[in-house]
């Protein structure tokens, strides 16, 4: 059993190989296949017999089944190497009763490695480094099967409460996402050495596995790009662009993509260390990937990390603040009161940072869109939208410009005090109808009195509507009707349009 197992480590020496050579084929090492990766093995260094039985097992060298205290600290670095190569062999999880011991194993040495990287060992060479990322890119990097969900997007909303697919491997993976943040973050790892292997196809691969359905797997992965983001300087530019590639792709082609919150949360923490000012980059990745990000169906999925990128860049730059509520404006879920209440949401957190020279740039769309809100029947997103009353850098935001927001939004809040159905909604229009009154009553009264006027020239309109169509049914329905082309009457509810 031991001797099948270990047959099937790779043939050729780790420099030889790349990290897109895919699976382990079975073979044996022959006796020079180690030449290429470091110092050759002392003659009075620790051998096992299993290694006589097992030639395939040792690379570099060195019996892969020996512990890391039974080599000298010269020989620990190709012990290394030969532990990883033992974990580059693949193994079928779905089947529990399939190669046992061999799993059993191949995790043992996965926890040695791990303690390995963790006790601040020498300086990883670079067979070291490549071996590692061997290892990593054959135990992690693959495709996931098939999503019924993203197969039939049409139905995407009836399935969001789908159980997610668990990887049937992620014990075993999840010692190998920790061997790797380990290494990443190592003293002992050279950032310089390190680039020509944790390279950009290391970077994209890494990427592509944020689609995982596992929140466990997403939440390592976040935390290496993390510090991959945070050590390796020279690949920042390539992972910001390879992230805003993965929102284009979910605004503009497949609406669906599992790791975007987790995304958003590593670039959440990358916008609060950019330099000031802004490079024009960033502002371009604000307008052209985060809010149009405002516009799928799957905006409750990632909402707060979105919500707390964009704050982020307006307390970086203030003036961005128009430009944001401009972007929330042109995305605005008028048929969706979820999505609704959360603009509402994130309005009021922009509004509480937004400059007054920036705020008078939007007021007056910004205020006829919150006044069609008011009117909303639904209930939640009047409610909302009357809270922002609540918050007293709006409301000094409104006294200040009231001559213009007053004549906006006091019919939307009179109406509502008057019609609307529900008795909270009614109340909070009330109060905010008294808010105004107290910040200035000539204004007030004025609106008022317009309001009065309008009502009135509309309740004549309707009068005026409803007896031309009686007089178009009476004279309709004295006309003898002709054979083949009967009039049909379109009553005015058909033709009404609403706010």
């Amino acid at each position: 059993m031991w001797k099948h197992f270990l047959s099937r480590l790779p043939k050729k020496s780790l420099k030889s190989e790349s990290l897109d050579s895919g699976r382990v084929n079975s073979g044996s090492h022959g006796p020079n296949a180690t030449s290429n990766l470091g110092p050759g093995r002392p003659n009075n260094a620790p051998r096992r017999t299993s290694s006589v039985v097992f030639p395939a097992s040792v690379i570099a060298g060195i019996e892969p089944l020996i512990s890391f205290k039974d080599v000298p600290n010269s020989e620990k670095m190709n012990l290394f190497i030969s532990k990883l190569s033992l974990c580059c062999v693949d193994f079928n999880f779905k089947d529990p009763t399939k190669n046992v011991a061999e799993k059993e194993l191949k995790r043992a040495t996965l926890f040695e490695l791990l303690d390995f990287v963790s006790s601040n060992p020498p300086k990883f060479s670079e067979p070291a480094i490549l071996a590692m990322c061997k290892t990593c890119a054959v135990n992690l990097f693959r495709g996931f099967p098939p999503n019924y969900r993203s197969s039939n997007s049409h139905h995407a909303s009836e399935n969001d409460d789908d159980e997610p697919t668990f990887d049937p491997a992620w014990p075993h993976l999840q010692i190998v996402y920790d061997l790797l943040l380990k290494f990443v973050t190592s003293s002992s790892l050279e950032a310089k050495v390190a680039k020509k292997y944790i390279n950009h196809q290391f970077i994209l691969k890494l990427l592509d596995l944020f689609d995982s359905e596992d929140p466990r797997e997403r939440n390592c992965l976040k935390a290496i790009l993390h510090r991959i983001y945070g050590k390796f300087m020279v690949h920042r530019p390539f992972i910001r662009k390879s992230i805003s590639n993965v929102f284009y792709r979910v605004v503009f082609e497949s609406e669906k993509h599992n790791g975007i919150a987790e995304l958003l949360e590593i670039f959440g923490s990358v916008v609060t260390g950019f330099a000031l000012p802004l490079k024009e980059e960033h502002k371009i990745f604000l307008s052209r990937a985060l809010i149009p990000l405002h516009k799928p169906k799957s905006l409750g999925i990632y909402f707060q990390q979105l919500s707390y990128c964009v704050t982020q860049f307006i307390e970086k730059d203030p003036k961005l603040a128009s430009t944001v509520i401009r972007g929330l404006l042109k995305y605005w879920p008028i048929t969706n009161t979820q999505k609704e209440v959360m603009f509402l949401s994130e309005l009021e957190e922009i509004l509480e940072a937004i400059n007054m020279a920036e705020f008078q740039k939007v007021m007056v769309p910004l205020f006829w869109r919150i006044g069609c809100c008011i009117n909303s029947y639904h209930f939640q997103v009047a409610e909302r939208a009357l809270f922002l009353w609540n918050n007293d850098q709006i409301v000094n935001l409104i006294a200040h410009n009231r001559h213009v927001i007053l004549p906006i939004i006091f019919p939307a809040v009179e109406t509502n005090a008057q019609n609307h159905w529900n008795h909270a909604v009614q109340n909070l229009s009330l109060n905010v109808r008294r808010m105004f009154s107290e910040m200035d009553d000539v204004l007030f009264l004025a609106c008022h009195s317009h309001y009065k006027e309008e009502q009135e020239k509309i309740n004549l309109d309707d009068e005026k509507r409803k007896e031309a169509w009686e007089q178009l049914e009476t004279a309709a329905s004295l006309r003898p009707p002709v054979a083949g082309n009967i009039a049909v009457l379109v009553t005015p509810l058909a033709t009404s349009i609403t706010c």
